[in-house]
């Protein structure tokens, strides 16, 4: 999350997004300023590294990269030196990544390695399952095809049809989506897209008014958005958008994001009493967090 300032001080534009593809601020933690996050109890476990054998060479060290051994496993990390304060650790697609003073020694570095190991295996962890999930099949627009809407699956069923027409049955799981013989895959696309607004925009003014109340606040007024990097924001105002896709999503997970975006009009940061004003009207807030970050756009549907 991120907090935005426009070049004009009007505080009516001030705003707060809730990312959702880009990494937690708790992915980046400092050594002299440790990380408030709260440490997943199943670690990741690497191949242990493979014993020195005739038949059996150890794995090279991939280039650019430094490797240690922690325990039984060996874990490889690349080093940046930087003008900074502290030694600081990212992970991403190529794996962990150390940036440190030029003045701290290596020694000092790896003893901090190991200092953080368990976020570091949770972490690498957290990256493999999100590489895992995209290589998952994509969904495949057709009759019989699996669409997600409200964390289950339902079915597309397509009917060739003059008449245009869209009939979801919640007993069966079912859309049927009415189209000329003759339409095409992005026809089918568009026509479930729109449905899927309509469900969002339906689901979301339901839930908003339930959530204010709880927390005594009033909004000004919602609408969907389409971005591409948050699930949510709230100016000072009251205006609140909602990225449609969370209809894709369990309940749980779409009353999260509600209720962080009205907590910001109680708390406009993200401050320990914006967190807690969150926990206030939706104590499991953190489990649910979690679960909207660990979903990869590779698992959406695309359209």
């Amino acid at each position: 999350m991120k907090l935005l300032r426009h070049t004009s001080p009007d505080p009516k534009q001030l705003s707060l997004q809730l990312d959702f593809f880009s990494p937690d601020v708790s992915a980046q933690p400092r050594i002299d300023q440790p990380a408030p996050v709260q440490e997943p109890e199943g670690l990741f476990r690497p191949t242990p590294a493979a014993p020195l054998s005739i038949t059996e060479p150890p794995r090279p060290v991939p280039h650019g990269k430094r490797r240690m051994q922690i325990g039984e496993h060996a874990l490889d990390y690349a080093l940046v030196r930087s003008k900074r304060r502290s030694i600081g650790f990212m992970i991403d697609d190529d794996g962990l990544r150390i940036t440190a003073p030029k003045w701290v020694t290596l020694t000092e570095i790896e003893n901090a390695i190991h200092e953080k190991k368990r976020w570091i295996f949770a972490k690498l962890n957290e990256r493999r399952e999100r590489s895992a999930r995209r290589l998952q099949p994509q969904m495949e627009w057709r009759d019989g095809g699996k669409l997600p809407y409200l964390g289950d699956d339902i079915t597309l069923r397509i009917r060739a049809t003059q008449s245009a027409g869209v009939l979801f049955n919640a007993a069966t799981k079912e859309l049927t989506i009415c189209l000329p013989a003759d339409a095409g895959e992005q026809q089918l696309k568009d026509r479930v897209q729109g449905w899927l607004q309509l469900e969002a925009k339906r689901i979301f003014g339901e839930r908003l008014p339930i959530y204010a109340e709880k927390l005594g606040v009033a909004y000004q007024s919602f609408a969907l958005s389409s971005a591409t990097t948050q699930w949510g924001s709230c100016t000072a105002d009251g205006r609140i958008r909602l990225n449609w896709r969370l209809v894709h999503f369990a309940l749980p997970l779409i009353d999260y994001v509600i209720a962080h975006e009205l907590a910001h009009l109680r708390e406009m940061n993200h401050s320990p009493r914006f967190w807690a004003t969150v926990q206030s009207i939706f104590p499991e807030f953190e489990a649910a967090k979690k679960a909207l970050r660990d979903h990869a756009p590779e698992t959406l549907p695309i359209f």
